[in-house]
């Protein structure tokens, strides 16, 4: 055994003797299973533990919105209903931020409402910079998408994938890249139908 492997095996040897351990354990053991039984999946241990309709109604969010315990809320953030905030997503709302119903905000999303850039540049003499942000209803945001402070996108948008929305962005329109711009329009054809017409525009 190297010297590496014994370190290890002697780190989570002492995992074992702290007070609690043990039954941390258990719990996790079985709600690994049921919940791997159940739906089919695997999630982080604070995940297991924390129910994301209870936390969003906590954070006062519309009926039906959940939001996993890894996401980071900051500041005054508002939320409608029957919206779906995936993992380790940043919900800044310092300067104020609005997301409405029926959005699915993906996984890594980063949302602001403010920026350090001046304070860390005049080392600290001029003031954080805020402007509110806002998501109308019936959006999807793509994952790892970073969205600047001051920004609003308007009702029935797609937003690529890893784009960086640093413009306003106009109802029923596909954005996409960084920064993003409008490559496309959505149109909601009947209660379940939707068309993606494509077309380039600043």
């Amino acid at each position: 055994m190297t010297e590496k492997s014994i370190q290890l095996k002697e780190s989570r040897n002492l995992w074992t003797e702290i007070e609690g351990y043990e039954q941390l354990l258990h719990l996790h053991l079985e709600l690994r299973q049921q919940i791997s039984k159940r739906w089919q999946r695997s999630v982080p241990f604070n995940d297991e533990l924390f129910d994301r309709w209870e936390r969003a109604a906590f954070l006062g969010f519309g009926e039906g919105t959940s939001i996993y315990d890894s996401s980071a809320v900051l500041g005054d953030v508002h939320v409608g209903e029957h919206t779906w905030i995936g993992p380790y997503t940043i919900l800044d709302g310092t300067g104020g931020l609005a997301i409405g119903s029926w959005c699915s905000i993906s996984a890594g999303v980063q949302i602001y409402t403010h920026d350090s850039v001046a304070w860390a540049l005049t080392a600290g003499q001029a003031a954080y910079a805020k402007a509110p942000t806002s998501i109308g209803d019936c959006c999807y945001v793509g994952p790892s998408t970073i969205i600047e402070k001051g920004i609003t996108i308007a009702d029935h948008c797609v937003i690529g994938a890893n784009s960086f929305v640093n413009q306003n962005i106009e109802a029923f329109s596909i954005a996409v890249g960084t920064p993003c711009r409008i490559v496309g329009r959505v149109r909601v054809l009947g209660n379940d139908e939707i068309e993606f017409v494509w077309g380039s525009r600043s």
